[in-house]
């Protein structure tokens, strides 16, 4: 005989599994929907979705702001394909920003600069200064006082981009190097548009600091000195290339015109043993070898 306690228990039941039972009817279709869908979108994946994506590799971005110093050609090869790769920026080392534009602007590539503007880049006042627009040039320094201390990258001056704007003087009109030299006796007139001044070194002072200093034990933890084209220490990883270093004391450098990253060099007897590099957040010391 069945007691009202085993009734309630088999009403439960009977509740429970129907319960269950219209929740797996209503979950099923759409599991099966979702599956489905999933096989689908995979199914017409044709390619290996690339490393960075969504993002465009770094690679290209460095090979676009690398090339607009001096491979127009290659440049269009990039650019043309992606032409959102006009305004391509790249980190350097400790805070060294340049665009593909700044690039151009401070080596006087104007016909790269003419490109990548067409192409959408957004040309700063280093751009107008080295291209000698001169109205433009003036207005911003009149608008924001003090802009023209500014640095660019690197830590090139605005000065030295105008200077630079006569690299191809043999392809420029009577009307272009007319408003060149309008900019640059401008910004001359300013006294301050040529940047910091730092201390000059000899190169036998240079000598004692050259080679290379190691930090830890894997193969790249470490610093090459060496010198680059204009005769000014670099810093740069083991083997490649790098930043100016300025001098602002003895033994006391900052990195490219980034006053936060500081190069400390520590000698004995005249010879230099070390160096240590400091960042606000990380302090390096690295023995010479």
């Amino acid at each position: 005989m069945k007691t009202s306690e085993n009734m309630s228990k088999g009403r439960r039941t009977v509740i429970r599994t129907s319960a269950l039972g219209l929740v797996g009817l209503s979950l099923s279709p759409l599991a099966s929907a979702g599956e489905k869908t999933q096989s689908q979108h995979f199914g017409t994946t044709t390619e290996i979705v690339p490393k960075h994506f969504p993002n465009i590799d770094p690679e290209i971005v460095s090979e676009v702001v690398g090339k607009s110093h001096s491979n127009l050609e290659r440049v269009k090869e990039l650019v043309d394909k992606r032409p959102e790769l006009a305004r391509s920026v790249w980190e350097w080392r400790f805070g060294d920003f340049e665009s593909a534009i700044g690039a151009a602007s401070h080596v006087g590539r104007r016909d790269i600069v003419q490109y990548l503007i067409q192409k959408g880049a957004r040309p700063t006042i280093f751009t107008f200064a080295m291209m000698g627009v001169h109205d433009v040039v003036k207005s911003m320094v009149e608008f924001y006082p003090g802009i023209q201390r500014t640095m660019g990258p690197h830590g090139i001056s605005l000065l030295d981009h105008a200077y630079y704007g006569e690299r191809m003087n043999d392809k420029m009109t009577y009307t272009e190097m007319d408003n060149l030299k309008k900019t640059i006796d401008y910004l001359e007139s300013l006294g301050d548009a040529g940047g910091e001044t730092y201390m000059d070194e000899t190169k036998q002072e240079q000598k004692k600091f050259l080679g290379d200093y190691k930090y830890g034990e894997g193969e790249k933890d470490g610093f090459t000195i060496s010198l680059n084209m204009r005769d000014k220490m670099t810093l740069g990883p083991i083997g490649g290339f790098g930043g100016a270093l300025l001098k602002t004391k003895d033994n006391l450098y900052i990195y490219n015109g980034s006053p936060s990253v500081t190069v400390t060099f520590t000698a004995q007897d005249n010879t230099v043993t070390s160096l240590t590099l400091r960042t606000p957040d990380t302090t390096v010391n690295a023995t010479k070898i």
